[in-house]
């Protein structure tokens, strides 16, 4: 009986934990498919732009479209790795049939001297997107230099509609590098969480065994 409460506890926990390490891996492969299925959508034939997208059903839908860069916009201040702090060039696009469309051109690094938009003819091939990356902390923009791309106040500022394309290519090219929608920052943590819950399992039966090896010693 002296062992039966510690037995208990050694089950429960481990059961507890291996179950969390599980339901991870299970995680683990749903991000994967989903992963698989956002590439696979980024990475489709481009089609035009729909007339009204919406922003959840039409995110990454791949789109081309031809018109006329407008020649200024604004620079979204981020950063990349391996790269370092650059500018986004965020630009309108008005297509023949006149609407004016958001565009994100790419990136230059902060150190280039070069802050001039592209304007003329382009044909511009990406993808929809509506980034989410305003929060409590994002400062005000700073004339036409913002830190985050907030497509509603990005379209008011610029007279735009409320939609991004982010460029994938354009062409004819220009100095800015084309930095298109992808699923590398998308986190994809749970093999990690998943190998913390069975390490911790091990741990816990380690304990249970050195506990009652404990109580072996006091009641021999």
């Amino acid at each position: 009986m002296r062992y039966l409460f510690p037995a208990i506890l050694g089950i429960c926990g481990i059961a507890i934990l291996v179950s969390l390490g599980t339901w991870q891996l299970r995680r683990l492969a749903w991000k994967g498919a989903m992963l698989a299925d956002i590439d696979a959508r980024i990475t489709a034939a481009p089609v035009a732009v729909p007339a009204a997208p919406d922003p959840e059903a039409d995110r990454f839908l791949p789109v081309q479209a031809e018109g006329t860069l407008g020649g200024q916009g604004i620079m979204v201040l981020a950063s990349i790795k391996q790269v370092g702090a650059v500018h986004r060039f965020v630009t309108t696009l008005t297509t023949p049939e006149g609407r004016v469309l958001l565009v994100d051109l790419g990136y230059r690094k902060v150190i280039s001297a070069d802050a001039s938009f592209p304007q003329g003819a382009v044909t511009v091939t990406g993808n929809l997107h509506w980034p989410d990356e305003v929060d409590g902390f994002t400062p005000d923009p700073e004339g036409a230099l913002w830190f985050a791309r907030d497509v509603p106040a990005l379209a008011e500022a610029l007279g735009a509609e409320p939609l991004l394309i982010v460029a994938r290519e354009v062409r004819p090219g220009s100095t800015i590098t084309p930095l298109p929608v992808s699923s590398v920052g998308i986190p994809n943590d749970h093999l990690g969480y998943a190998v913390t819950w069975f390490g911790l399992a091990l741990v816990w039966l380690g304990m249970t065994l050195f506990l009652m090896w404990r109580i072996k010693r006091r009641t021999a």
